[in-house]
């Protein structure tokens, strides 16, 4: 998605679970998480004094990724409405409408519902594509491929450089902006 696709998507965001949404949406495009680390964040994993998320990711394996202000204030306005009452799982984050834990499945239906009221519904838009916006906006913000591997939790570098496409334009913009692209050596 691109930056204005971002913002669109996360301003349709509406009903009743407003927060919970905008919240989950939020920490997908800002963190690059996967859905199976979304749904396992537990309230304990959020550690505000220095606005880190501990992420337990494929194998088992931890990560922490810090928080940007954007993250935090959607995880505070979520928590203010969060569920209390009736909650079966009183560590999990994000609670579903039944009082559990939310299932990957309901997040998906989510985000496949968002992306379709913003026109982007349908093949090739997922929660996977989120994941992918955040590495690719993380590059594009000059951030370096092997820090992003840190952030998405990449074993190998290999995988991270997936996410490194870069259109065509964007490549030829970046050849003409070098300053000798204007000499003409043939005089």
């Amino acid at each position: 998605l691109t930056l204005e696709q971002s913002r669109e998507l996360l301003n349709a965001v509406d009903g009743s679970d407003k927060e919970r949404d905008y919240c989950i949406l939020t920490l997908f495009l800002n963190c690059g998480m996967r859905l199976s680390e979304l749904v396992s964040i537990n309230m304990s994993d959020v550690i505000h004094n220095n606005s880190t998320l501990r992420i337990v990711g494929k194998g088992s394996k931890e990560r922490i990724v810090y928080l940007n202000d954007a993250c935090l204030a959607s995880i505070d306005a979520y928590v203010r409405v969060r569920p209390k009452d009736d909650v079966k799982d009183k560590n999990a984050l994000f609670i579903s409408n039944r009082g559990t834990r939310i299932s990957p499945k309901t997040v998906q239906a989510m985000v496949n519902k968002y992306l379709t009221k913003i026109g982007l519904g349908g093949a090739g838009y997922s929660v996977h594509k989120l994941r992918h916006t955040a590495a690719t906006m993380m590059l594009s913000g000059g951030v370096d491929v092997k820090t992003v591997q840190e952030v998405l939790g990449h074993e190998n570098l290999n995988t991270t450089q997936i996410y490194t496409h870069i259109e065509n334009t964007e490549l030829k913009i970046a050849s003409e902006a070098n300053p000798l692209s204007k000499l003409d050596f043939s005089k």
